[in-house]
């Protein structure tokens, strides 16, 4: 299978933008501890996202909204420990960019400065430009998120499809430009239609990551647990999974147990 993995040089929000520029399309997934990002890295993906849907998949909260700034550290600091290539960005979780700019770039710097994170993404458009704007201006890269935004599932009420109408459509392609124009090296749109991501894409100069966005964008992010087949309970019309390690997985704890029970394990190659 063909990668991009003998280049070994270090994934910049910049090379990002290259990528667009020759139509490569970019990888993105999901990572919230040291293994799973070592493995995927060694794997060559371009981009790890280190997401608050931890709150999701490590902590098996609903909602993404209990996570707090001191878990997103204690994540991100354990997925940069592992990388050596990809671009890592983390989530401002809950409360940290709500319209306090002052506030929201003290939370900014103090995630970039102990992770060690090269990006940081935050959820929200028009409504949160000037902290996005001060966060930007203090040298921190900022991947916009937009669509539909789980920090603000309980506005929603749903996790239906944004954007099908026309008003919200017209607001989200107003707030892609106005991202783009605060400075943003990328946007991230999540559950929108597919023809109306292709015309954002085609509209902005940064790279588009979708999820749920069809294939018109820039590139793709799923969450690894999802894709990797660990969760069965999520099966969104978007996922695609590349594996079943939840049988995997069930079968090897299972064997184990056997052996163990039935005096196999150890044996005496395994004793000292």
């Amino acid at each position: 299978m063909s990668t991009y993995t003998e280049d070994k040089r270090k994934v910049t929000t910049h090379r990002l933008w290259e990528m667009k520029q020759r139509d490569e399309k970019i990888t993105m997934l999901t990572a919230y501890d040291y293994s799973m990002a070592k493995v995927i890295d060694q794997a060559g993906i371009d981009s790890i996202l280190v997401g608050d849907s931890a709150s999701n998949t490590m902590a098996g909260n609903t909602t993404t909204l209990p996570m707090t700034i001191e878990q997103m550290i204690y994540h991100a600091k354990s997925v940069v420990s592992a990388v050596e290539r990809a671009l890592v960005v983390v989530d401002m979780p809950f409360g940290t960019c709500s319209g306090n700019p002052i506030k929201s770039l003290e939370s900014a710097i103090r995630i970039m400065q102990e992770t060690g994170a090269d990006a940081l993404k935050i959820e929200g458009g028009k409504e949160i430009q000037e902290d996005v704007k001060k966060i930007i201006d203090a040298g921190i890269p900022v991947m916009s998120h937009l669509g539909l935004m789980p920090q603000s599932i309980n506005k929603y009420g749903t996790y239906m499809v944004r954007a099908k109408e026309d008003k919200e459509a017209k607001k989200l392609i107003d707030d892609c430009l106005l991202m783009e124009e605060l400075g943003c090296f990328s946007i991230v749109l999540e559950k929108i239609p597919a023809k109306l991501a292709s015309e954002i894409t085609a509209k902005v100069k940064i790279p588009v990551i979708g999820i749920g966005a069809g294939g018109g964008v820039d590139g793709q992010v799923l969450v690894i647990h999802d894709m990797m087949g660990l969760n069965k309970d999520f099966s969104p019309k978007f996922l695609r999974r590349y594996a079943d390690l939840f049988s995997v997985m069930t079968e090897a704890t299972q064997h184990y147990i056997q052996d163990v029970k039935g005096k196999d394990f150890p044996n005496e190659n395994e004793s000292y």
